[in-house]
């Protein structure tokens, strides 16, 4: 008996971090202690890997055993370590050779009988040990495709502990990643359903061509809901780094689709007014886990009857609008969350929210208050904001509106020029550019610029908006095809800006 070592990988946020297990097994009372700030989960492992073991037809040291994993500073959470403390400790009792040990990373929880079960994160811990410099992999059959994902490294997979032992003592037993099925094709609902609503179709395809924030306000039934969920179909598909980030994302949040382990296409969040704060930055026990801004990330996050939301949840959002991140500290460690997404916010003009606007009851002042919880400074925040009216006869039946596929094309277009133009920065959007570099960019069209001078002189915009403008002119000459904007795209941004 002695001293055994393996290796697994900690998920803080979505980054994963080298896990050092160690064993020691020695004369005294027979126990178990695991040391290193295990969380719950990670003490009652004691019993599961200790049961998994023996129902494998391996024998448990009849002696104390000591687990310790380091760095003994990060807390450990979750049960994904189950795999790499079974091997330790047949290591440590000299059960199994130590030549497939090392430079190999065990990651897994394990059942009663010794199945082994797949876990979130698995694929930012994947992502992990590759960076830590580990050249293989041993995880559950059935993470096994979202492990894959993961190039430059010698990914393998078992169904049960005893696959894993008899491959430690050199049989070639363990399973490869099958190749990834192609992705369908696009689907959702198409933007030719929405019908007699022009220039709120218009916004969306800016909003899409430049990842700019959006504002709906009409009554009920004009189509703000419908609008919304069409964004999505408009976004192109993500590349392969901003896939592997989402997938890492909704891997952490354990919502990955086992038949779809790679997410191709930008998500669509939409909670429900009554969510906290919490539910939309992140939080939980212990370690936090991604909110909605978070599983929304390089997506829409979408809410409705935003002026219902409580204002806390509301201003929440203004940090990761700004800075396209979330950080969430809890007892246990702070994690940082990527947020860059697309808000799509949709109200109704009044509380009592009538078909037709001459048959609101609201007195003026409930109106100014129903609104007024979308605050200045988040406002500012939004680029476009549109007010839809109810459609007029005949436009029900008009069968001319364009559908999604054909505006999907303007907006890659249109996407392709912003991102050649800020290739040097490194920025793929022109909504998310920073101000300074937007500003050098109208150099060569001063002149432009006169109408956002005059709205800042008047004190109509804030120079948070007027940067946001220029922005948005950005995406409407991109989707003219200029290769700078007019004064007649600043004064197309700044109509959206201040419309209704």
């Amino acid at each position: 008996m002695g001293l055994g070592r393996v290796y697994a990988v900690a998920v803080v946020g979505i980054d994963g971090v080298l896990v050092e297990i160690e064993a020691d097994v020695r004369s005294g009372l027979p126990g178990v202690n695991v040391v290193g700030l295990p969380d719950a989960a990670l003490q009652e492992s004691r019993d599961r890997v200790r049961s998994a073991v023996v129902n494998s037809g391996e024998q448990w040291p009849r002696q104390k055993v000591v687990l310790a994993l380091s760095p003994a500073s990060l807390p450990k959470v979750g049960s994904v370590y189950d795999l790499a403390l079974a091997c330790a400790v047949l290591d440590a009792s000299r059960a199994v050779p130590r030549t497939r040990l090392d430079n190999v990373a065990f990651l897994g929880e394990l059942a009663l009988d010794g199945r082994l079960k797949s876990v979130r994160g698995l694929l930012p811990a994947v992502l992990g040990a590759r960076r830590a410099g580990r050249e293989r992999v041993v995880v559950p059959a059935a993470g096994l495709p979202e492990a894959g994902l993961v190039p430059g490294i010698d990914v393998l997979g078992a169904h049960h502990l005893r696959e894993v032992t008899a491959w430690l003592r050199g049989a070639d037993n363990l399973m490869a990643p099958a190749p990834i099925a192609p992705e369908p094709a696009p689907g959702g609902p198409d933007l030719a359903d929405v019908v007699g609503q022009e220039h709120a179709r218009t916004a969306l395809e800016i909003a899409a061509a430049g990842a700019h924030h959006i504002l709906l306000t009409g009554p009920p039934g004009v189509g703000k809901t419908m609008l919304a969920q069409r964004l999505p179909g408009l976004l192109p598909e993500l590349t392969d780094a901003e896939s592997l980030e989402v997938t890492a994302v909704h891997s952490v949040a354990g919502i990955l689709p086992v038949d779809r382990p790679l997410v191709r296409r930008p998500p669509f969040v939409a909670p429900h007014h009554t969510s906290t704060a919490t539910s939309l930055t992140g939080g939980g026990s212990g370690m936090a886990l991604p909110g909605a801004v978070s599983r929304a990330h390089r997506g829409v996050l979408f809410i409705d009857e935003c002026p219902e939301m409580s204002i806390r949840a509301l201003e929440a959002l203004r940090t990761p609008l700004e800075e396209g991140e979330v950080r969430v500290t809890r007892a246990k460690g702070e994690a940082r969350y990527p947020a860059r997404f697309q808000l799509v916010l949709a109200a109704n003009p009044c509380p009592c929210a009538p078909a037709r606007p001459e048959d609101c009851v609201c007195p003026p002042a409930a109106r100014r208050r129903y609104l007024g919880r979308l605050s200045g400074p988040l406002l500012d925040r939004v680029d476009l904001r549109i007010a839809l009216r109810p459609p007029t006869g005949g436009v029900l039946l008009d069968a001319a509106c364009e559908p999604t596929e054909r505006v999907r094309e303007r907006v890659v277009e249109a996407r392709a020029r912003a991102a050649h133009r800020w290739r040097e920065g490194g920025w793929t959007t022109n909504a998310e550019v920073p101000g300074p570099v937007v500003r050098r960019s109208y150099l060569d069209a001063r002149a432009a610029l006169a109408p956002i001078e005059v709205a800042l002189r008047r004190g109509l915009i804030t120079s948070r908006g007027a940067d946001r403008a220029m922005r948005v002119a950005l995406t409407v000459s991109d989707l003219a095809h200029k290769p700078r904007p007019d004064d007649g795209d600043v004064l197309s941004a700044l109509s959206f800006r201040n419309h209704g």
